[in-house]
């Protein structure tokens, strides 16, 4: 069952989140104010996701490689990011 939940995630990231905050208070938890999930809602979702991961699973001591997961967040939403661009870039040809 996690596995499928780690799936849905990597393929709905907002919807994920949404879900979170509805469901949960893991949002609330792991971050400090409101403004940041808000911003990486639109703008980093999955960054977003990997730092929630990370924030509960070491109790806000986020090292080592819990480090490498948030980063691994940021190159997928760097990634996404990239090819939406390039899907646009070849609608207008």
């Amino acid at each position: 069952m996690p596995c499928l939940l780690v799936i849905f995630a990597l393929g709905f990231p907002r919807l994920a989140l949404f879900l979170i905050w509805l469901l949960s208070d893991w949002i609330g938890s792991a971050f400090e104010t409101k403004i940041w999930p808000l911003l990486g809602f639109f703008f980093f979702p999955y960054t977003t996701l990997c730092y929630l991961w990370a924030s509960l699973a070491t109790h806000h001591r986020i090292n080592g490689g819990w480090v490498f997961l948030i980063v691994f967040g940021v190159l997928l939403d760097l990634a996404s990011s990239g090819s939406a661009r390039r899907r646009k870039r070849r609608a207008r040809r």
